[in-house]
Formats: C-alpha cells, structure tokens, sequence
C-alpha cells in the first residue's frame, strides 16, 4: 500500500498544474505504482487469486487510461 507522502509525491511529480490529482496522467502514475506494490506482493504469496484479480482490474482500468491519452492528447 502506497504511503500517504509516497501518494503526494507521485502527484506532485505528474501534476498539469498546482492541485491536480485527478487528471489521467496522475490516475496512470497512481495505479502504476500500486501495481508495482502488488506486483511485489503477489510474487511473495502466488497463490492470493484475490489480490490477482485486482491486480487485473487495475491493468485494465491503466489500459483504459492509456487509450484515453492517445486518443485526447494532441
């Protein structure tokens, strides 16, 4: 789990402009760093099929973000 200044950090860092953190750009760097998180975690228990289908949910829904960028930013 991400920690509360981990969070500020990433959105900081992926901020448009000052107090942004719902643009895509910020939602795609959130969840990238929680699937790392997960991604970690799943490694150490393989058999946690829960946390696997939210770490499926999460790549779909980083997915869905990515299209969105492509297609929105010109």
């Amino acid at each position: 789990m991400l920690s509360r200044e981990e969070k500020q950090r990433i959105i900081k860092e992926n901020a448009i402009v000052d107090g942004d953190t719902g643009s895509a750009q910020v939602q795609v760097a959130l969840l990238s760093a929680r699937i790392s998180d997960l991604s970690q975690h799943l490694q150490k228990f393989p058999k946690d099929k829960h946390s696997l289908r939210g770490l499926q949910q999460m790549l779909g829904q980083r997915k869905a973000f990515g299209k969105y960028l492509a297609k929105n930013s010109k």
